[in-house]
């Protein structure tokens, strides 16, 4: 927590002249060349910023005919709150604010406020923030299906309940996204109870920096070479996580083993094709990204927004009014789903030497 709060003093400390400059240019716009900004966060953490949200959010602030700009940080803190002062002096009413840390979000946010913008917090909750509302999925649910869909893979499988006590490792996403903690909280949640009880042993477990799949693999292999191979199961936090640890699977000639992921992406729905992923958790991005549109929009029509929850922003000690989107799993029995849905192209995901798996039903292990 301490951590937390330094990089949230830092960021505000860097950033305030700019960003406090930036709300004061805004005053003498003129003209507004946006009404409406979107600040998204990289394209390492997972693909679904530009294959999805993106074009989503374009395609809804379009059709609400606003003028927009959804812009991509690519993981680096000064470009977003770059992004942030740019969509201030441009005349946005509204930024929908998808941080790669809490302290970049709430530098944002403050600046943004002072400007008199509104903003939300899209995707991840900004611990710390000044948002009128989140936009998101449930993410402890998220968890939840992750440590479900684990213990049925490892049941299936004969390592629960014949007295094995297998080891299962943990990849966590980025300790600076909220979002993190809490897929492992929700996970925890189903799977702690398990363990206390004998039926697995916890073994090494790594909060992934940045979510970057190149340090997941380099985490994973460390995991492995510490444990001389003994892992049963992994509890991954998304797709990009699981493909990390397929590839160290596969670089060490080991078998196939439980494993999670998130994010219903077309590398994670081939390695649940192909036996290597046991599962995702498919968040259709289309209900959030037009859920936060229609706040946007609503905000610049002084519209009366609806939610459906709060959430707790435990630093800055505040119920966040919240849009949350229920999230659901995808395995070899309903893979199709997010491409019948028309949120993955079928054409990238059966390519190459994944046509085979398309082509023919596999029971799930």
């Amino acid at each position: 927590m301490k951590k937390l709060f330094l990089v949230l003093a830092l960021a505000v400390l860097v950033s305030s002249a700019v960003l406090t400059a930036a709300a004061m240019a805004r005053s003498k716009t003129s003209k507004a060349s946006v009404q409406v900004c979107a600040l998204l966060p990289d394209t390492k953490s997972s693909v679904r910023y530009q294959l999805f949200d993106s074009p989503l959010l374009k395609k809804a602030f379009k059709k609400a005919g606003l003028k927009y700009s959804v812009v991509n940080a690519q993981g680096d803190t000064n470009t977003q709150i770059t992004q942030g002062q740019t969509c201030i002096t441009s005349g946005a009413k509204v930024i929908l604010v998808d941080a790669l840390d809490s302290g970049t979000g709430a530098a944002i946010e403050k600046a943004a406020k002072a400007a008199g913008v509104k903003t939300i917090d899209y995707d991840r909750l900004v611990l710390g923030g000044s948002s009128s509302y989140y936009v998101s999925f449930n993410n402890v649910t998220v968890g939840k299906l992750q440590g479900q869909a684990l213990i049925a893979a490892m049941t299936a499988k004969g390592l629960i309940g014949a007295g094995k006590k297998p080891v299962v490792a943990e990849l966590d996403g980025a300790p600076t996204d909220n979002n993190a903690t809490l897929f492992a909280k929700g996970a925890h949640k189903v799977l702690d109870p398990l363990q206390k009880k004998g039926e697995f042993k916890w073994g090494p477990k790594q909060a992934v920096t940045n979510w970057d799949n190149t340090i997941a693999a380099t985490d994973f292999n460390q995991m492995l070479t510490k444990t001389g191979n003994k892992i049963n199961a992994v509890l991954s936090a998304n797709d990009g996580l699981a493909g990390s640890v397929v590839t160290d699977l596969k670089n060490h000639k080991l078998k196939r083993m439980p494993l999670t992921g998130q994010d219903a992406t077309p590398g994670g729905l081939q390695n649940i094709i192909s036996g290597w992923q046991s599962m995702t958790v498919y968040k259709p991005v289309p209900l959030e990204a037009n859920a936060a549109a229609a706040v946007a929009v609503a905000l610049i029509k002084g519209h009366k927004v609806t939610t459906n929850g709060k959430t707790f922003d435990s630093v800055g000690k505040r119920n966040v009014p919240s849009i949350l989107e229920t999230p659901l799993v995808v395995n070899k029995l309903n893979w199709m789903k997010p491409i019948t849905d028309k949120f993955v192209k079928k054409n990238l995901v059966c390519v190459g030497s994944f046509k085979k798996y398309c082509k023919t039903y596999t029971k799930p292990y």
